[in-house]
């Protein structure tokens, strides 16, 4: 606290907060290879789809060139979209600090190690990625003990270098309640999920695997986890969420004020009103 002078004379008190940096993190990446991830994930519809709906005869042959171009692109597997967003995270990643380091693992009946020590090298990483494959096996469970258990041994080892551990798990299975045998321990990492799953159907119970997936999340987490999900099955969203989990777990916000990134119709909104309010026109650049 340093003594700051008050207009009558008499000091008050200042908070100076020292600078400090956040310590490196260790990030286990485990990926569900059971069959669901086989899935074929939608293509967004692009600008010159807008066309087709458009009037007139230019919008009409612009529309049906678009579709044609669309219908040509190969399906876009929900493995392929994972391993997309596993690369763009290392790489983000990296870039904000090369001192981040990576292990990868998958998930089938139980966890593997694809890649088990941790390295911040970029080629070793897209390697490990690279080789991720979707099993032809839908599995009966998906049991997180043993991910927990390398975790806590991990965190440990971690802890002792001035390290983060944080792991990430993407789950694919609509109907498959993920399990665990994990005591209460002391809880020394944090655990992210991102969920892919289909829309709710007589065959399926997303909304059930959701709630599994929150309370292995709230039983070992030890700061702040983030659980994203989307059943809209388009790879746009995945990235996107694959970006909010570039946040430090301990520069996070809980996730209930978790507002970015923020609608572009929101942003339009405000625009206006301040247009509205000064007269003038906002850049939005």
């Amino acid at each position: 606290m340093d003594p700051t002078p008050h207009r009558g004379g008499s000091p008050s008190p200042r908070f100076t907060l020292q600078p400090s940096r956040l310590p490196p993190e260790d990030i286990l990446f485990c990926v569900d290879v059971d069959l669901e991830t086989r899935s074929e994930m939608r293509i967004a519809p692009g600008p010159a789809a807008a066309a087709a709906a458009s009037p007139g005869a230019a919008g009409a042959s612009s529309g049906a060139a678009a579709a044609s171009r669309q219908a040509a692109r190969p399906p876009v597997k929900r493995m392929d979209a994972v391993k997309q967003a596993l690369l763009l995270f290392v790489h983000s990643k990296l870039t904000m600090c090369p001192d981040h380091r990576f292990a990868f693992a998958s998930l089938g009946d139980t966890v593997s190690l694809v890649k088990k020590d941790f390295s911040s090298d970029a080629g070793s990483a897209v390697e490990a990625i690279q080789s991720l494959d979707a099993s032809e096996t839908r599995y009966a469970m998906a049991d997180l003990t043993q991910l927990f258990k390398i975790a806590y041994q991990e965190g440990k080892r971690a802890e002792l270098q001035g390290r983060l551990l944080r792991v990430v798990l993407i789950y694919c299975r609509s109907s498959t309640k993920p399990q665990h045998q994990w005591p209460i321990k002391q809880k020394n990492f944090t655990l992210d999920i991102i969920y892919l799953h289909d829309k709710p159907t007589a065959d399926n119970c997303p909304q059930k695997v959701y709630d599994a997936l929150v309370d292995a999340l709230e039983h070992v987490s030890q700061y702040e986890g983030y659980i994203l999900e989307t059943g809209q099955g388009l790879a746009r969203i995945l990235f996107r969420q694959t970006c909010i989990l570039l946040s430090h777990p301990l520069q996070r916000c809980i996730q209930d004020d978790l507002d970015i990134p923020k609608p572009l119709a929101k942003k339009n909104m405000v625009t206006e009103a301040a247009q509205n309010e000064d007269g003038m026109p906002v850049s939005t650049q």
